[in-house]
């Protein structure tokens, strides 16, 4: 198993669902390690906070962007954004993601596809796209979250689980 570099200085670092838990936990700790960010969730207000308090703190630049990736185009918006703002991601963490509780026959369509998109298909597109600089890159990371319901029956969350 390959572990995490420690010094990240001079690299920039995108995380999904980086508002807040997992992800504000990721970015504070890359930043600790020099890394630059660039903090993508749906809340513009938090990600405009932890921007802000990490680039303070750390001296780096973090790049917060407002989106929401349970969007079939999300990401390639996201990787065209960054090509047009010229930001080179070296190393990527898919945080990204939600859950439903109840039963499936009563869920939401619509709500339940959201969920599929981001938890699985916007992973897949985000890997896909910015895969050929991490590699590039020669140090780059691909960390991709899951949960350890995808490891255990899962009641009234069979679309999650699944």
């Amino acid at each position: 198993m390959a572990t995490m570099p420690v010094d990240f200085t001079a690299t920039t670092v995108l995380i999904t669902g980086a508002s807040s838990g997992i992800g504000a936990a990721f970015a504070d700790a890359l930043t600790a390690r020099g890394a630059n960010l660039v903090l993508v969730a749906r809340r513009e207000d938090r990600l405009n906070e932890l921007a802000a308090e990490l680039g303070a703190r750390h001296g780096i630049t973090a790049t917060p962007i407002a989106m929401n990736l349970a969007r079939d185009e999300a990401a390639a918006e996201l990787h065209d954004e960054l090509e047009r703002r010229g930001i080179l991601v070296d190393s990527l963490i898919n945080n990204a993601g939600f859950g439903m509780r109840g039963d499936f026959v009563d869920a939401d369509h619509s709500r339940v596809a959201e969920m599929i998109q981001l938890n699985v298909s916007t992973l897949v597109a985000l890997t896909h796209a910015f895969l050929p600089r991490l590699v590039a890159a020669g140090r780059g990371v691909l960390v991709n979250i899951s949960s350890v319901v995808a490891y255990q029956p899962t009641p009234h969350m069979a679309a999650y689980g699944a």
